[in-house]
């Protein structure tokens, strides 16, 4: 990398929703933007942690016997095995990290494609 990231740039190119663009590669990690509406699906990560950290607009992280309430600024690691659903109360946008390869629904049947931005 030689150039600095402007992730509000990276952001404007596309409109899709919950369909992750990578930005960068960091120690075998995905650095990823994504932008958000509604409510994801169910489903948890068996082998990773997810992070999440809002840079606009508001999140809940549903689990099952609870929920996180997220807004700008604020980062929240769901543990690796715990079922959650992300839900973006009008337009959010994320940035992500995961392991590469990482399945954003934990099942790559249903897994969005991952592609560079």
């Amino acid at each position: 990398m030689t150039e600095p990231i402007n992730l509000a740039t990276k952001l404007s190119l596309f409109q899709d929703r919950w369909s992750p663009r990578i930005v960068a590669g960091f120690n075998g990690h995905d650095v990823m933007v994504v932008k958000a509406e509604g409510e994801f699906v169910w489903h948890s990560h068996p082998d990773t942690d997810d992070f999440f950290l809002v840079l606009q607009g508001d999140l809940t992280i549903e689990l099952r016997d609870s929920e996180v309430r997220l807004g700008p600024g604020d980062l929240y690691i769901v543990p690796k095995g715990v079922e959650h659903r992300p839900v973006a109360h009008g337009e959010v946008h994320l940035l992500l990290i995961e392991p590469r390869g990482t399945p954003n629904t934990g099942d790559e049947a249903t897994a969005a494609k991952k592609v560079p931005v």
